[in-house]
């Protein structure tokens, strides 16, 4: 039966938890004792750069969201996997939050998503996302089986914005100020609109940041309210080292408690949040991501469980020596392969493709390159990258010389290696 909070001029009818979260230790605070959820660290570039977080920094010892001991590669998040559920098998969600933005990672997100439906068909899953690149992925979301999903929506205000955030990418651009809050609030709302539209549970996050916005909490749980949001969780901001609101104080609990009573007028209030690391795992109230850090590890170090046997490897550059053209603009690829002695050999040239426009280039260039296991880019859009990740023809984003990420890309890993360090080493600022 519903129940019916007061308190404003419109009360609020609250509804039963929904069925589908039944089962999930954050939509549920029943089952947060005998229901637990497992990430699968494999989203380590961020497209957000907010002036709380510090996504460099990892102690074990502390639980914060963008911390992680290890970032996986789709298919060992698969083996991880297999490997908790063996070990703690009171886990009921699979969840991937970062330790970057996961729809800033598409294609190993997406990857870990099938591999993960495919194996365990009958575990929640969801994701949370600051929704900046969220609105593009809605369908193909709903289409893997995500139950649940979490959207960052700190402030509904751009000038406050502006002061959360530092910059903001969407492709290839960067906005500051006004503009990056802005823009990251228009595509937070659409992202929340979309997902309601399709049927997901949805819970608001809001990092309540002292002097910034604390002020401005019953706003934000306004919109969500109008967007039919499920769960709003305030959670305290984390006073982090190297960070520009380091210096800032932690809310209190008072102080939370009292914003909670507000904000809970207006949308129901999550009171058990726990700020989980990228890489939390087991119950809420005992959280075994020390215990298991060791299983975690050893499935970051495997290697693919069968090399991928295409023997070439595509490169868009004006020269011979540096990896240095956008995917779009590269008029030929070159194609080169591994030498007999340890070296690397450029066999040819083949035209791009040309006389066509959207999806269906990017289709000819998939078989263009059918023989190649990847094409090694200096930028790539969402657009083309996605076509070809569908086709088996992972676009790569690096930087540097051709044959320092041909050794990478031919050794041990394989391309899933020179995509995780190639992530990794975008992480950070975009300059």
């Amino acid at each position: 039966m519903s129940t019916t909070r007061t308190g404003n001029a419109n009360p609020l009818v609250i509804p039963p938890v929904n069925p589908k979260s039944v089962k999930h230790p954050c939509f549920n605070k029943e089952a947060s004792g005998a229901c637990g959820r497992v990430h699968l660290p494999v989203a380590p570039k961020c497209n957000i750069q907010c002036n709380y977080c510090n996504r460099k920094y990892d102690c074990v010892n502390e639980s914060r969201p963008g911390v992680t001991s290890a970032v996986l590669k789709p298919f060992q998040a698969l083996e991880y996997t297999r490997q908790v559920l063996d070990k703690e098998p009171r886990i009921t969600v699979v969840g991937i939050a970062g330790p970057g933005d996961p729809m800033a990672n598409p294609a190993e997100t997406l990857e870990t998503m099938r591999l993960i439906h495919e194996a365990y068909p009958h575990m929640l899953f969801c994701l949370s996302s600051n929704g900046l690149a969220m609105p593009e992925y809605v369908d193909d979301l709903a289409a893997l089986g995500v139950t649940h999903a979490t959207v960052t929506l700190n402030t509904v205000d751009p000038a406050v914005g502006a002061e959360i955030y530092s910059w903001v990418r969407d492709g290839n651009v960067v906005y500051r100020g006004q503009a990056a809050a802005e823009l990251i609030l228009s595509r937070q709302l659409a992202s929340i609109a979309a997902l309601k539209a399709r049927g997901l549970a949805v819970k608001v996050n809001t990092i309540v940041i002292p002097g910034v916005n604390d002020t401005h909490i019953q706003a934000v749980a306004q919109k969500a309210a109008e967007l039919g949001v499920d769960l709003h969780n305030l959670m305290a901001l984390h006073p982090t080292q190297g960070t520009p609101f380091g210096h800032l104080a932690e809310p209190t609990q008072a102080q939370l408690s009292a914003l909670r009573a507000e904000a809970g007028s207006l949308v129901p209030q999550m009171t058990h949040c726990r700020r989980c690391r990228a890489d939390a795992v087991g119950l809420l109230c005992a959280d075994r991501s020390g215990e298991l850090g060791g299983v975690l590890a050893a499935c970051g170090k495997l290697p693919p469980q069968a090399q991928d046997d295409r023997p070439y490897i595509a490169v868009a550059s004006r020269t011979s020596v540096l990896i240095d053209t956008h995917l779009g603009e590269a008029k030929r690829f070159q194609i080169w392969s591994k030498g007999e002695n340890g070296g690397f050999r450029l066999m040819e040239e083949r035209p791009s493709p040309r006389g066509c426009g959207g999806p269906t280039r990017w289709e000819d260039l998939a078989k263009l390159l059918s023989d190649c296991r990847a094409v090694l880019v200096a930028a790539a859009g969402d657009a083309p990258r996605k076509v070809l990740v569908e086709r088996g023809l992972p676009p790569v984003v690096c930087t540097g010389t051709i044959k320092d990420a041909l050794g990478v890309a031919y050794g041990c890993g394989g391309v899933a290696d020179l995509q995780t360090r190639s992530a990794l080493a975008a992480g950070g600022s975009p300059f």
